[in-house]
């Protein structure tokens, strides 16, 4: 069980995700994580990088989409401003969030990429659901209250363990 928290690739930003990779591993959609993935839950306004990031993935042909607990108002503003499908107050990490998502990008589990900050809804359902997960470092900013005194102490301990008996660490690209 404990295998389903741990992400197949840790890396400490969106745009580190190398899109060639993406490619070599035979990977056709992305879905990411909304909040602290790609924006900061705080704001309405994304990187230079994580735009460039997007544009980039789309041009070279992949199918990206938003898979995002938040709430409905929040997603569509946000996915209207990269013109990207989404799903909204998905429900994670439950299997019918990503089977939707997957559905809107038109791919299956072995050819989509999950990218999120948060192992207990972006991993273990990224996972539960049969797709490869990438992990990144939460954006700085505010976090949901639960996610700040629950969560992340306990993603702490899952990323300790994966550290010392994993060897896993950020920037490795299986």
């Amino acid at each position: 069980m404990h295998e389903l928290l741990y992400p197949k690739t840790y890396v400490p930003a969106v745009e580190d995700i190398k899109i060639d990779w993406l490619r070599e591993k035979g990977f056709k959609g992305v879905l990411f994580d909304l909040d602290n993935t790609i924006i900061r839950r705080d704001s309405y306004q994304f990187t230079q990088e994580v735009l460039l990031y997007i544009e980039e993935l789309r041009s070279q042909g992949f199918a990206v989409g938003l898979v995002s607990n938040s709430r409905t108002r929040r997603v569509r503003i946000i996915a209207g401003q990269l013109d990207l499908p989404a799903v909204e107050r998905a429900g994670k990490p439950l299997l019918s969030a990503f089977r939707r998502g997957m559905e809107m990008l038109g791919t299956k589990p072995e050819e989509t990429v999950l990218v999120g900050d948060q192992i207990f809804t972006d991993v273990l359902g990224g996972n539960l659901a049969g797709l490869h997960t990438i992990l990144v470092k939460p954006l700085p900013g505010k976090d949901f209250v639960g996610t700040r005194l629950i969560t992340r102490p306990l993603e702490r301990l899952v990323l300790a363990r994966l550290s010392k008996y994993k060897g896993l660490s950020y920037g490795k690209l299986d």
